[in-house]
């Protein structure tokens, strides 16, 4: 199975409708002139999400021996309107994830 193939089983997994395929973007993300995120966002029409027509997914290495990728789907649905925007959103929510296990470790 093909990396768009894999991805199309996520979205399926996560959102239940069948996507097609339709283009890989280059993103490259960055913040005070570091680079945060640079991949390839592959974009997907979707068939039959109630919300969404496109969904941006993609897949990163993880820090997790026993989970070493994780794929990541963000569905098109404003303010998320491009791959650039996916990413910033994911990168946001990685954030804000990150800081509340911080938070439950320091109490």
């Amino acid at each position: 199975m093909n990396y768009p193939e894999e991805l199309k089983d996520v979205i399926r997994k996560l959102h239940g409708v069948d996507a097609t395929h339709v283009k890989s973007v280059p993103v490259k993300e960055t913040f005070q002139g570091q680079t945060v995120w640079d991949g390839i966002v592959e974009v997907f029409e979707l068939k039959g999400h109630p919300e969404a027509r496109r969904a941006y997914a993609w897949t990163h290495e993880t820090d997790d021996p026993k989970k070493p990728r994780r794929s990541v789907t963000v569905l098109h649905i404003a303010p998320i309107t491009s791959p650039v925007l996916a990413v910033r959103a994911a990168i946001v929510q990685e954030l804000k994830s990150l800081g509340t296990e911080e938070s439950a470790e320091e109490a």
